[in-house]
């Protein structure tokens, strides 16, 4: 190793280490809070060590270790720090050929220089102090009893572990923790394969030891979503079955779907595995509707980049589900189907392809939401290999019913795949009597309600379902629905979901339904008003407070405008009257947009006062109040835009030609305060838009999903 061995820099990561536990992969109940206590000591500790130690001390004498910390005792390494039933044993790269006794430690100062070497990956500092103190590679240097190795693992330091372990032998890399993990424990934990495969290279046990809550470091990697590291450690551990319902529902938590699908196709028996919940795969799947995504949540041009690849990888090729070339080369044959790609130019193509921004990302979500249809197929091919409904109903009714939190969570995907082929799962029914499309209604998700209308005539019987409280379809649909509402901006825009919804469903129940009691004596009509009595009042103090504020600036810029025309600049020519810039081409812009500020101003003026003096009875606010606001805010954007227009207008005619070289500048400063406006207004522009249009769109039959 050269003597110009350099600090290790470490490996990105967002965030601290701890926040990194909390906010990654769900981790199992109980679990999250002593993976990050097991890093506490490691971390931490350092901190609280007298300041008078400086950060880093070359240990190359002790003299110099007195002179570095001269308020601190000098401990005997040798004496002091081993147990009494220990000997002191002198360890050198040469002689690792056997196992020696780990060295617990009561005194932990003379190991801060070892400690801070392995946080920070400096390893001439660390080599410098094992030379002198060699026994110290296998030594409990923190509170949590864990080794350099354990530290250096933890951080990140490959570097520094690949010349560590030259240090140690395959006995010291099983040292554990007070918790019981393991070096290779806390290499799962940080994600860095390489520092794993130095490890197990030089034992191979390692993958077999356990550590908290008894798990591998297979699942705990797997557990944070590690692949690289998942995929090295899947092949050399070796696992229980239970080991492998743990690990196939870690994986599926973890967005690991290849992992999962690898799992289910060399042990099918685990599609109808619980773990110790209860719950099986379709359980866990049907909680994650991110994964069976629709590709219409992309953007245009990742629509054409990924749309026909699931197409062609699924139905064609579901053995290469998992291959990243085979997407990469569908959608060559997509772009250009005549040509024919050698290998050297696929991974050009290929490279070319993944290096536009956002497309990595399009891609990564492409190949999930094909790995993830892929898996609920396969493992809803083993479900009904069971052959009977009693087998099959007890599967995917307990512990919960998987088929009502695919609806409530909007899975419709997963419920699509599990209905056509298994089309009786319509009429399941939970405790209260409510089918899944009840589910949706009650948690608004629009496309799982949509597919009500696939089902023809069955679609009425359906509809006419009461649950144990008398309640009807439309009595559920005037119910509030907090969670859904959250989404949208404004009271005004939460009441006119409510309202669609309600007019929505009232548009397929039987028109006695629109009338019928529950059992608490109310019709519809009456239980949508006492839901959403406060909603209403919010919606009229939002609606009157935006109109306000827009009225004023719409007002201030119509005076403005009206004004700045009757006194043109330049002023008039003294005997014809004509204004003296008259047949300047700037003069004409100023006129035309003067005069388009000041039009639609006053529409905007007068938009917001019919807002202001509306009834706001819950009708107002599905139509009328909505359509308003847009046409207010659209012209109040126009009205500002041109007003802008004007004011450029006016300084290029009274600067003269002598100022050219300033046009551009005074533009683009004008196009500032433009810009500024779009910024902040354009969100609620748009959200009024989509209600008020795109609204009428979202409950229509589909593209024959279930057939």
């Amino acid at each position: 190793m050269s003597e110009d061995f350099q600090e290790e820099p470490a490996h990105e990561v967002e965030g601290p280490f701890e926040s990194r536990l909390q906010t990654s992969h769900p981790l199992p109940e109980g679990l999250g809070a002593q993976v990050i206590a097991l890093f506490t000591s490691t971390f931490r500790e350092p901190k609280k060590i007298d300041n008078k130690i400086p950060p880093k001390v070359q240990a190359t004498t002790p003299a110099k270790w007195a002179q570095s910390a001269p308020t601190q005792e000098r401990t005997n390494i040798s004496g002091d720090v081993l147990r009494k039933d220990q000997k002191d044993v002198t360890h050198t790269p040469e002689n690792n050929a056997t196992a020696t006794p780990t060295i617990i430690n009561t005194n932990l100062v003379p190991y801060v220089t070892l400690h801070l070497a392995a946080l920070n990956g400096d390893w001439m500092t660390a080599r410098n102090f094992l030379q002198l103190q060699p026994e110290a590679v296998r030594a409990k240097i923190t509170k949590g009893s864990e080794t350099a190795l354990h530290i250096a693992a933890g951080a990140k330091r490959t570097l520094f572990v690949e010349e560590l372990v030259k240090w140690m032998t395959p006995n010291d890399l099983e040292l554990k923790n007070d918790v019981g993990n393991t070096a290779l424990y806390f290499a799962a934990v940080s994600g860095i394969k390489r520092i794993a495969e130095v490890m197990v290279d030089i034992n191979p046990r390692l993958p077999q030891i356990r550590g908290t809550k008894d798990l591998t470091p297979l699942h705990m990697a797997t557990l944070l979503g590690h692949k690289e590291i998942v995929w090295y450690l899947y092949d050399k551990t070796i696992l229980t079955e239970q080991d492998y319902i743990g690990l196939l529902i870690s994986a599926i938590t973890a967005d690991l779907y290849d992992v999962a699908l690898d799992i289910i196709q060399k042990h099918p028996e685990m599609a109808f595995a619980r773990d110790r919940n209860g719950e099986t795969a379709l359980h866990v799947l049907a909680r994650k509707p991110s994964a069976c995504y629709s590709g219409s949540q992309l953007g245009s041009l990742k629509r054409w980049i990924t749309s026909y690849v699931a197409m062609d990888i699924v139905e064609q090729h579901p053995e290469m589900i998992s291959v990243q070339d085979e997407i990469v080369e569908t959608t060559l044959q997509i772009v250009e189907p005549s040509a024919c790609y050698s290998g050297n130019q696929l991974g050009l193509w290929k490279r070319l392809i993944l290096s536009v921004p956002n497309i990595q990302v399009s891609y990564d979500k492409k190949l999930n939401h094909m790995q993830a249809t892929e898996l609920v197929k396969l493992l809803w091919k083993k479900v009904l290999t069971l052959g009977s409904d009693l087998g099959i109903n007890d599967l995917i009714n307990v512990p919960s019913r998987l088929l009502f939190t695919a609806a409530e969570l909007g899975n419709i995907e997963f419920l699509i795949i599990l209905i056509r082929s298994y089309p009786s799962l319509i009429w399941q029914v939970d405790e209260q009597n409510r089918s899944i499309f009840h589910a949706a209604l009650i948690h608004r998700q629009e496309k799982v309600f949509n597919l009500i209308y696939e089902l023809g005539g069955l679609k009425d019987l359906i509809a006419s379902y009461k649950d144990v409280n008398n309640n009807n379809m439309l009595h559920l649909a005037a119910r509030a629905s907090p969670n859904r509402l959250s989404f949208d901006t404004g009271a005004a825009l939460k009441l006119r979901r409510e309202l669609t919804w309600f007019k929505e469903v009232e548009k397929i129940v039987q028109p006695l339904y629109k009338e019928m009691r529950n059992s608490d004596g109310e019709t519809p009509q009456l239980l949508f008003t006492k839901e959403h009595k406060e909603l209403l009042r919010q919606g009229e103090e939002w609606m009157k407070g935006t109109a306000s504020s827009c009225m004023v600036v719409a007002t201030l810029i119509a005076t403005v405008m009206f004004s700045v025309f009757s006194t043109v600049p330049g002023g008039n020519n003294n005997n014809t009257g004509i204004p003296i810039f008259l047949k300047s081409r700037a003069f004409k812009v100023f006129v035309i947009s003067d005069s388009i500020s000041l039009i639609s101003s006053t529409t905007s003026i007068l938009s917001f006062l019919s807002i202001l003096t509306s009834r706001y009875t819950e009708g107002d606010f599905l139509n009328s109040l909505p359509y308003r606001l847009i046409v207010g805010l659209a012209t109040l954007f126009i009205s500002m835009a041109t007003m802008m227009m004007t004011f450029v207008a006016t300084l290029l005619m009274v600067l003269g030609p002598g100022f050219h070289e300033i046009k551009f500048p005074v533009a683009l400063v004008a196009a500032v305060p433009v810009g500024f406006y779009a910024l902040l207004q354009f969100p609620l522009l748009s959200d009024m838009i989509c209600h008020a249009y795109i609204s009428r769109v979202s409950f229509r039959p589909c593209n024959h999903l279930l057939h």
